[in-house]
């Protein structure tokens, strides 16, 4: 290739790439979660994952029991309240609110799409549990009770799934990039609080709720990929041309 074609190349690339931008952003983290949950999955049977486990909760629960949490008193009263929003009764009601309205606007694909991003979040949840089977955190040291495997976190992959992808549907709403940013920002922020609060209540290992926010963001930005193609091929379909009524009343 000449300079010329080179250079003609590189400014063709650096158009689609700010074009597509969103669709490469959601592409990159959705490989990265993939690539990170294999590489947690790895870990977490070695020795420098355990001692890493055990190092956060040693400072997270540094007592003998429950009772005996790092922090002021008051902090594990409000994690345990805002643990409950990665919640699967939590998460159903909110997901409910928004399925209805995203109904009455006829927003058809989103409801699709958002339906089908929790109940294969739940999928994967319970799918990995089983295939792990990893043991949770020493029960005297549980503020919460525990019924599944640990590994991964599910309260911190569905509430990835669901805030993310309630995030960035609502960013196509806002054209103002700042406002864009908030519910971005939101979005993460509710996703960090509920996996801090699984590792804080010793309900599960620092390892499951880095393994839950790396598959529930890789999931709901696959779903958000394919939303996105659909919409594309949409708008690229030849509309039908417009006919005017015939009046009848003038051909006679």
């Amino acid at each position: 290739m000449t300079p010329d074609q080179i250079a003609a190349f590189a400014r063709r690339a650096a158009r689609i790439a700010r074009a597509e931008i969103a669709a490469i952003s959601a592409l990159f983290i959705a490989t990265l979660g993939v690539m990170t949950f294999v590489e947690l999955a790895d870990d977490m049977t070695e020795a420098d994952g355990r001692a890493f486990d055990e190092a956060v909760l040693e400072a997270m629960r540094p007592g003998a029991t429950p009772a005996d949490p790092w922090g002021p008193g008051w902090l594990e009263t409000a994690a345990l309240d805002l643990t409950a929003l990665g919640g699967t009764a939590v998460l159903t009601l909110f997901a409910m609110i928004v399925l209805g309205f995203l109904i009455l606007q006829r927003k058809r694909l989103s409801a699709l799409l958002l339906t089908l991003s929790l109940i294969g979040g739940v999928g994967l949840s319970e799918g990995l549990k089983a295939l792990f089977g990893r043991d949770r955190p020493p029960e005297a040291l549980r503020a919460v009770e525990t019924m599944s495997a640990s590994f991964p976190s599910g309260h911190s992959l569905l509430s990835a799934v669901f805030y993310l992808s309630i995030g960035v549907m609502l960013t196509r709403a806002f054209p103002e990039r700042h406002f864009k940013a908030y519910v971005i920002g939101v979005a993460v922020m509710l996703t960090l609080i509920v996996g801090l609060t699984r590792v804080y209540l010793a309900a599960h290992w620092a390892t499951d709720v880095l393994a839950g926010w790396s598959v529930g963001a890789a999931w709901a930005m696959a779903l958000w990929l394919v939303a996105y193609a659909v919409q594309r091929r949409q708008a690229a379909r030849p509309q039908a041309p417009h006919v005017l009524p015939v009046d009848e009343d003038s051909q006679t």
